[in-house]
């Protein structure tokens, strides 16, 4: 069984408002850090990319 490494980023600590992230087979795992329990989601590094250029431009709102 490969171990898998949740990270999140340094910022997050201050406030606990964060993903966490994992390499994972078939591509990359996204989940809440603050419920870890609920599961992940597996997202291609392509498509993660771009969510988070999207994030970047300001083209995902809440």
């Amino acid at each position: 069984m490969m171990a898998v490494e949740w990270r999140t980023s340094s910022l997050s600590r201050s406030v606990g408002n964060c993903v966490a992230v994992a390499a994972l087979p078939g591509g990359v795992g996204v989940r809440d850090s603050k419920a870890p329990e609920q599961g992940h989601l597996l997202l291609s590094r392509r498509v993660l990319a771009g969510v988070l250029a999207r994030m970047k431009d300001g083209d995902l709102r809440p």
